[in-house]
């Protein structure tokens, strides 16, 4: 039955967990197929057309994987090119850039909106469209923040040295008044204390985790495809490289224990090692 398969998602490297960890909170009945791309992150510096191209090539695993829902759970993948890989999908598919939108405009007073995240991102203006769409009298002011992402990857969050290169990404928003600040790459919440600590206490951080679950469980409500309540849920974590630092940082913010598998990505047919 379609509402016992798994949800799916899909990220760079680690960031998508902080989603993973919000449908466990909002959704603890499903199960969950994570695929994040650690040999090829970050994704954020590589031309849209190269990333599309990772994106397909873990679609293609995650279809094999028994699942009922598809989350781009990495703005830079979603930024892409989310239209094309609907086109690829007969599944419903849910990206992170419009929850967060969501919830930025419930947040903001002031309207003006500040939204950081990979170069790719914010040089799609994928955010920016959102935003003329939903709300065009806001005002958005945008920052790429390329070092986050390795900062996070290589477990750097709470060296001297990142707070440096925080205030140096977001003095520019601060100085434009953003009472609102959207984490536009699904690393960044693992950075909220710094961010939060260099823009100030009247600044809210907007993580999309939450607002994507919520779509997610309001979608599969929709479709009649909630998994039945009782029983174990089952969550596999499958990387790209190898799997024992992922499984380091993801036992850590999930704060669970969990199995990792590394999977080699062939263009025809994705290999399990």
């Amino acid at each position: 039955m379609d509402n016992c398969k798994a949800v799916a998602l899909l990220d760079s490297g680690v960031g998508g967990l902080t989603v993973v960890k919000e449908i466990s909170r909002q959704l603890p009945d499903e199960h969950v197929v994570y695929f994040g791309d650690t040999a090829r992150m970050p994704y954020g510096p590589r031309p849209s057309e190269q990333v599309r191209n990772f994106a397909y090539q873990i679609i293609d695993f995650l279809l094999t994987q028994q699942i009922k829902m598809i989350i781009v759970a990495c703005n830079s993948a979603a930024s892409a090119g989310l239209e094309y890989y609907g086109q690829q999908v007969g599944l419903p598919l849910l990206d992170v850039i419009e929850p967060g939108v969501r919830a930025a405009l419930r947040q903001t007073v002031n309207r003006k909106v500040g939204v950081i995240g990979t170069t790719g991102t914010i040089e799609s203006g994928a955010y920016q469209r959102v935003f003329q769409r939903l709300a065009p009298d806001v005002q958005v002011f945008s920052r790429p923040c390329p070092l986050f992402v390795l900062v996070v990857e290589n477990e750097l969050i709470h060296t001297p040295e990142v707070l440096g290169v925080a205030e140096q990404y977001l003095q520019p928003l601060k100085k434009e008044g953003v009472d609102t600040l959207i984490l536009g790459c699904t690393h960044y919440p693992l950075l909220a204390d710094v961010i939060g600590s260099v823009m100030g206490p009247h600044v809210t951080l907007i993580s999309s985790a939450q607002e994507t679950a919520s779509e997610a469980r309001k979608i599969l409500e929709e479709k009649e495809m909630l998994h039945p309540p009782g029983g174990s849920p089952l969550h596999r974590f499958y990387v790209s490289g190898p799997a024992k630092n992922f499984r380091k940082m993801a036992v850590k913010l999930l704060e669970k224990e969990i199995k990792a598998f590394q999977v080699v990505l062939d263009e025809e047919t994705p290999l399990l090692l």
